[in-house]
């Protein structure tokens, strides 16, 4: 497996309007705009920091992965997400070194991006991506 950088940091929040000042005006940061993927029920907006991003997400349904991310531990930190070569392969070799996984097959994400999870009871409670763009 080739990890080629840390893509980005997924940072969960109850509002990407309430949230993103921080980031803009107080970091100077640019947000590169919003996309909506359905099938996660998640709204995402991503602000470039050279080679890797910050990523706000926020729910789009009180059943959605962050909201109850949210409604456990809060605003924050939900995951690290590394760049991979190659995402099917990445996966078959964590399979093959008995590392549990959320996702055995990549699913869509946003920005088009291949992106699978790692189980955090494998990770020492830190939710890990891997993504391929």
């Amino acid at each position: 497996m080739k990890i080629l950088k840390i893509d980005h940091l997924g940072i969960a929040v109850n509002s990407i309007d309430g949230r993103k000042n921080f980031w803009t005006d107080g970091l100077g940061l640019s947000l590169e705009g919003t996309e909506t993927v359905e099938e996660q029920k998640v709204t995402t907006a991503f602000l470039p920091v050279g080679e890797s991003e910050v990523e706000l997400l926020e729910s789009t349904a009180s059943d959605g992965p962050i909201a109850k991310y949210i409604e456990k531990k809060g605003e924050g930190i939900q995951h690290v997400a590394f760049q991979v070569e190659n995402i099917e392969e990445a996966l078959a070799e964590l399979k093959e070194k008995g590392i549990q996984l959320i996702d055995q097959t990549p699913r869509k994400g946003a920005g088009g991006a291949k992106i699978a999870f790692l189980h955090p009871k494998a990770t020492a409670g830190v939710l890990v991506e891997l993504c391929e763009r």
